[in-house]
């Protein structure tokens, strides 16, 4: 029984699987944003007005990011470093994707 838990946490400590959480957790942060700034605008209009002004897609996609610090931390507690390292590196490509809509588009 304790090979098969062992087994069970290491399917858990893969890279795969925090790149996977670091890619949907900034959603869900994407999600709150909207509720915050844009709901008196609706879906479309918040959408639109986040396109228009690089500005404030710079502003809402790195505080949509911070949602990924809460997995990190987590992860790192319980010592699933792989795991870790996985929503690190989905973080990093959300940074450039940052940079990328902020200053070249």
């Amino acid at each position: 029984m304790y090979i098969a838990a062992y087994f069970k946490i290491m399917r858990l400590n893969a890279p795969v699987t925090g790149f996977l959480i670091g890619l949907v957790t900034p959603l869900m942060g994407l999600v709150v944003m909207y509720f915050i700034w844009g709901h008196h605008e609706g879906i479309p209009g918040f959408v639109h007005s986040v396109m228009k002004s690089h500005d404030l897609a710079g502003k809402v996609f790195s505080l949509s990011l911070l949602a990924n610090l809460a997995p990190f931390v987590f992860l790192t507690s319980r010592r699933y470093d792989y795991a870790a390292r996985g929503i690190f590196i989905a973080t990093m490509l959300y940074v450039v994707f940052i940079v990328l809509v902020k200053y070249v588009w």
